[in-house]
């Protein structure tokens, strides 16, 4: 008996071991409005109790409708932005609390790859500087393999090596992004965000990003939270899948769960936009009505009911609890509890 339970806990343990991120609960509010003692008279909840795990060398994608708050929750996680609730848990450390110097060790092992290539790069500064200078700051190689560790890097990325010498404003958006790309990989991080890297580029190039990213995700072993607008993309790229609304989780799970079986009505309501190629094929679209609330004054009870079309007067004062209604499969819904 006493063997199975250690086996149990080493079992246990391990499955543990292998999540590289996870988010308890985390909550980020930024003040907008104070009285004369300081004191915060209005707030908007950008991120309001956001739980998930992720495992290392999994791609987790986030979708949801601009002002959501994927973005500010990818910051928020990197400790860009301090957290206001919530925990925020890196390869087994707790890392809520730390302080900028605390975590200036950690910023080798997390890393982020912002929207915009052209305003995300230094205008003043060659690719040879932008991509040498973290690793001569954190010492990721010895001074005199520096260069050469850098032109290994770009090539990886797709960039030649007479790109070492030349400006940003001498490149085309994709291969901006390449050495955005090749920015957040140079100190070898374990995660990476993606905060929409390729919404600014032309479609054809899209393509050859996100294929830069899949094969880079292989060869190096990062774990990836890829936050997108662009559902084809999230499916493509995503091992697991979650839909935030006006801040919160409304939807999380395997990709296949979501797409093969998207259990919130928000969730099938985005699902129902993705355009389909073949032209025979009638698309049941699910048009919702109204606009998204302010997120300074949210509406009470689940956050979707305004605009809802399954919505009932208990949607309309309760909180929906955000659990687990299939194995990893999670949800926060009234609708579903009386199925």
């Amino acid at each position: 008996m006493t063997e199975n339970n250690e086996n149990v806990v080493t079992e246990t343990e391990k499955k543990d071991s292998d999540v590289l991120l996870e988010v308890i609960d985390l909550c980020k509010s930024f003040p907008i409005e104070k009285n004369l003692l300081g004191k915060v008279q209005k707030e908007l909840v950008a991120v309001d109790k956001v739980s998930f795990k992720l495992k290392a060398g999994e791609t987790l994608g986030i979708v949801g409708e601009s002002g959501c708050g994927k973005t500010t929750m990818g910051r928020t996680i990197l400790k860009l932005h301090e957290p206001t609730g919530g925990q925020i848990i890196f390869n087994g450390e707790d890392i809520t609390k730390y302080s900028k110097g605390q975590m200036r060790h950690l910023r080798t092992d997390m890393q982020i790859i912002f929207q915009d290539p052209y305003s995300s790069l230094p205008p003043r500064a060659t690719v040879g500087d932008i991509l040498s200078e973290p690793v001569k700051v954190h010492g990721i190689v010895p001074p005199e393999e520096v260069k050469s560790y850098v032109m290994d890097l770009m090539e990886k990325c797709g960039l030649r090596d007479y790109y070492y010498e030349r400006y940003p404003h001498e490149f085309s958006g994709g291969q901006r992004q390449r050495i955005c790309i090749a920015r957040a990989l140079s100190v070898k991080p374990k995660l990476v965000v993606c905060d929409e890297p390729v919404s600014a580029l032309d479609v054809s190039i899209q393509a050859q990003i996100i294929n830069l990213l899949k094969e880079l995700q292989r060869s190096m072993n990062l774990t990836y939270l890829f936050i997108s607008h662009d559902l084809s993309v999230v499916k493509f790229i995503s091992d697991k899948v979650g839909v935030m609304y006006l801040g919160a989780m409304m939807e999380y799970g395997d990709k296949k769960d979501i797409f093969d079986n998207p259990l919130h009505p928000y969730t099938k309501a985005l699902f129902s936009a993705i355009p389909n190629p073949n032209p025979d094929v009638k698309m049941n679209r699910i048009v919702l009505s109204g606009d998204i609330p302010s997120p300074t004054n949210p509406p009470s009870g689940c956050r979707f009911h305004t605009r809802c079309p399954h919505a009932t007067e208990k949607c309309k004062q309760c909180v929906p609890e955000y659990k687990e209604y299939e194995s990893g499969h999670f949800a926060a819904c009234h609708m579903l509890d009386e199925e």
